[in-house]
């Protein structure tokens, strides 16, 4: 896992809060390295694997809220929380608030918790390999935490807050690398949502289709054929990464009959994607949701790796 300045600087803006991050385990362990949970005063979000563990942690955390100092915490789960995991953690513990989130490095963000003041020489090695051959380092080295920086997230637009928009969108919004735009005629179509949701409303949601960046992925859901209908013509005109549209064999028959008259290319009209899912998980919202899901992450997971080996060469060089 890494850090997430998109989810960081949201944070922030509820007001100053702290980190909790699994920075290191051994043996068994509820949660791996770089899970995280965030703590404010009064609330907390994400976990760190539940229990004992994760509620004395946000006592912890709430006093680092108020002195401000970093702290790591090395904890035997078996005799200090009476969990069955046997094994042990540490927890690294730190305060940020909209200037530090503001302050994080586009790629690697290396804090000392509580080593030497000085930065030891195998995390400025750690560092240089990280660099210059893209190993990517071990999260705690000698009391200093070497975290590299999320990628930006891939926006994802899901047009429609019927069942299978729900299903979606809460099989998603826990997830750290999408940022989830919701849109539907109105307010009261919606669940309550996930902060990180950003819901968007219009008699015609199809007049909301410039807003979406080019490079965004969709997901047509609506309740009406005809509006699934505008939006796809509408999108094939924006631009977008990729387009899903829900639907049988037969309605991405009779939609591309009608966006060729509507003027499309079949090479452009070829680039929708319906149905959507995977067919061998069944049409329920929730197995058509996770079907989605799961295509979206590989792509993330290979698009990263892709990255990573790009960057490197490029610094092999």
């Amino acid at each position: 896992m890494s850090l997430e300045p998109q989810t960081l600087a949201r944070a922030a803006a509820r007001g100053p809060f702290v980190r909790v991050m699994v920075a290191e385990t051994r043996g068994s362990a509820p949660r791996e390295a770089g899970a995280a949970m965030l703590v404010w005063a009064e609330d907390a979000e994400g976990t760190i694997g539940g229990g004992t563990l994760e509620w004395e942690a946000m006592a912890r955390a709430r006093e680092v809220l108020v002195t401000g100092r970093a702290r790591l915490e090395r904890i035997a789960l078996g005799p200090a929380m009476g969990q069955c995991c046997g094994g042990s953690v540490t927890l690294a513990y730190e305060r940020f608030d909209a200037r530090s989130v503001a302050r994080l490095d586009p790629w690697l963000q290396v804090r000392r918790i509580d080593g030497p003041e000085a930065m030891p020489l195998a995390v400025s090695r750690a560092i240089a390999r990280a660099r210059g051959e893209g190993v990517a380092p071990r999260l705690l080295i000698a009391g200093w935490v070497l975290e590299p920086v999320a990628p930006t997230q891939v926006p994802v637009w899901v047009w429609g807050a019927g069942h299978v928009g729900r299903a979606l969108i809460a099989t998603l919004a826990p997830l750290p690398d999408f940022r989830l735009s919701w849109a539907d005629t109105g307010p009261d179509r919606f669940p309550v949502v996930d902060q990180g949701v950003t819901q968007l409303c219009a008699e015609n949601p199809a007049d909301l289709v410039s807003l979406a960046p080019a490079d965004a992925r969709h997901f047509v859901l609506t309740y009406s054929h005809a509006l699934d209908l505008e939006l796809c013509h509408r999108l094939l005109g924006h631009g977008f990464a990729a387009l899903g549209l829900i639907g049988s064999a037969s309605k991405a028959a009779r939609f591309r009959t009608r966006l060729r008259a509507l003027g499309h290319s079949e090479a452009q009209i070829l680039r929708i994607t319906c149905p959507i899912g995977d067919p061998n998980l069944g049409k329920h919202p929730q197995a058509i949701a996770v079907g989605v899901a799961g295509a979206l992450l590989r792509e993330t997971s290979a698009r990263r790796a892709g990255m990573a080996q790009s960057t490197s060469k490029g610094c092999a060089v």
